[in-house]
């Protein structure tokens, strides 16, 4: 098995982000220098593989429009991928799987990003300190604060490690969104620290960095309110050449 097959990239697919989505993979494949299978992580179809089964209900919210709640978290759910996520390692099966927001913009290439990685760690992400102080994000969606925010919005899974094996299918369909998202299953020692360039957050991240990777995790261009938001131009840039 080549170097190349054992490495893959995963994006979260909400329907109601289209747009960022074929941004975010547009922009992954732009700069590769060699091939990697680059996919998305859609709810249907896991739920339609048997392999998603955690309850999500619809609720009235203060806005306009309901919120997903996911039952086993007792709290809303930004985005149809925010528990699917941690199926990737089952659905890579073997290597390194980056996982991926669908609001992000690549800037850089990711191949070189897996040539870093040392295989004793379990997960790599940007450990973030991040306490956003907004109620609310995107299109009305509610901010919901939990232990290490945003770790898991652009993470590198070990497929391999051992460790990685809890995330079995009782797991991540019972275990609540707060303790997956703050790796719960791994000791702290198997979690690796990619450079913050990899997932820069705007308003966050310092503007000394030059980003590899942009996560517009408040609200990308795509929204009204955050059209002028950092590389927004950028981003549409991208957004005209995936429609041409």
């Amino acid at each position: 098995m080549s170097l190349a097959s054992r490495e893959s990239v995963w994006i979260g697919y909400d329907p109601r982000e289209h747009a960022a989505f074929d941004v975010a993979r547009s922009s992954c494949e732009r700069w590769l220098t060699r091939p990697l299978p680059v996919r998305g992580v859609l709810l249907d179809d896991l739920k339609d593989r048997g392999l998603y089964s955690r309850p999500i209900e619809y609720r009235d919210s203060a806005a306009d429009k309901p919120i997903m709640w996911d039952v086993v978290s007792d709290a809303p759910m930004a985005t149809e991928f925010a528990c699917s996520r941690f199926l990737v390692p089952m659905l890579a099966e073997t290597g390194w799987a980056l996982f991926a927001d669908c609001d992000v913009l690549f800037r850089d290439n990711v191949c070189r990003l897996f040539e870093t990685l040392d295989r004793n760690k379990a997960v790599y992400v940007v450990k973030h300190d991040y306490h956003p102080k907004n109620a609310i994000k995107m299109d009305g969606q509610v901010q919901v604060g939990y232990n290490r925010k945003l770790w898991s919005a652009v993470c590198i899974f070990n497929c391999d490690h051992p460790a990685n094996k809890a995330l079995t299918l009782d797991y991540v369909n019972s275990t609540p969104g707060r303790d997956l998202h703050a790796f719960k299953w791994l000791k702290d020692s198997e979690i690796g620290s990619l450079k913050e360039a990899w997932h820069w957050v705007p308003g966050h991240s310092s503007t000394r960095i030059d980003p590899k990777c942009v996560h517009f995790t408040e609200g990308g261009p795509w929204f009204a309110d955050y059209r002028d938001v950092p590389f927004a131009d950028e981003w549409r840039a991208e957004l005209r050449r995936c429609v041409v």
